[in-house]
């Protein structure tokens, strides 16, 4: 019952009563600190689910080093990759200037890839070895069949000695092209080039093609011997190719005057080729002395631009004295 002071420990024992102690004061309390919310299970050491989270980021980033980025470009200094085993026996025929030949690990014994590695002990190309996957990295992806080529960057010629590159018993023949943006197309033109006398390529640096290994294997090893420039402008390269002496010609296709009637004679020359569907541009058009086309049958629009810089070079030469 409430207030029966009879039930057994209802009262202290004065005997027993407690004596002080000496305590903390309240300095451990008040040391005391909470621990703060539970973390999630993902950010707990030691936790399955923490363990499971560190093992997919090091899987993550395990990839992405190995496989590098879908948009990322070799630079035009590091030159570039071909890759494929026609391509790069063609490359290796043509003569383009390489680095090292890649082949994929247990895959020598294919007849190209074998033709490969013995003309690359014999051009003296190093030879290396890698994985399917380290391949595939190299080349960004591309299908490789086992095998790639590191070409090294094509050193381009300065405007200024194109310039002078002519002699009195072979007057410089200069080619400009004003957006010729199929490496192809270069290719052939500077094969073209090689075949009728021409001393020299001048390209714009921008929206043009440039000396890739596909123009090296169109060009049939030409680009070993006709030097290619980049110019910045290239108004302003035909009104220097003018002060310095040479006769400036612009194929143009709505021209009505013939190549063969313009009377060269033994000066310098640029011929100034455009595009198959653009043609010059309007101040490349401008800078011209002559503008001239090639005679062709109504059934048929326009030449590629690789045949009419053909059929223009024959013209140029077959129309100078003592050709």
């Amino acid at each position: 019952m409430a207030g029966n002071s009879k039930r057994q420990g209802a009262v202290r024992n004065a005997d027993k009563k407690k004596k002080p102690t000496v305590g903390s004061g309240g300095n451990r309390r008040d040391a005391l600190a909470g621990k703060g919310p539970t973390p999630k299970a993902t950010e707990r050491p030691g936790h399955v689910a923490k363990k499971r989270e560190d093992a997919k980021e090091r899987a993550a980033a395990k990839e992405a080093a190995r496989r590098p980025h879908k948009n990322r470009r070799r630079s035009e200094q590091t030159g570039e990759v071909v890759a494929g085993r026609n391509p790069v026996a063609e490359a290796l025929a043509a003569g383009v200037p390489a680095l090292k030949l890649h082949i994929q690990r247990s895959i020598d014994s294919d007849p190209r890839i074998k033709q490969a590695m013995a003309a690359a002990l014999t051009l003296g190309i190093p030879i290396a070895e890698h994985s399917r996957d380290d391949l595939t990295d190299l080349c960004d992806g591309v299908v490789h069949q086992g095998i790639a080529l590191s070409v090294a960057p094509y050193e381009y010629a300065d405007f200024e000695d194109l310039l002078g590159l002519g002699t009195d018993r072979r007057p410089a023949l200069l080619i400009a092209l004003d957006g010729i943006t199929d490496t192809r197309n270069l290719g052939a033109i500077i094969r073209s080039a090689a075949a009728f006398g021409g001393t020299g390529i001048v390209i714009p640096n921008r929206r043009s093609a440039s000396v890739t290994a596909a123009a090296w294997r169109t060009s049939a090893g030409a680009l070993a011997h006709v030097p290619v420039a980049q110019v910045t402008n290239l108004t302003r390269s035909i009104e220097a190719a003018k002060s310095a002496g040479f006769m400036t010609v612009g194929l143009a296709g709505e021209s009505s005057t013939p190549l063969g009637e313009v009377d060269l004679g033994s000066e310098p020359v640029m011929l100034v080729i455009g595009s198959e569907g653009k043609g010059l541009g309007r101040l490349v058009a401008q800078s011209c002395d002559f503008r001239v086309g090639i005679p062709i049958s109504d059934r048929v629009e326009s030449l590629n631009a690789g045949v009419a810089a053909g059929i223009a070079l024959y013209a140029v030469v077959a129309g100078r004295p003592g050709a």
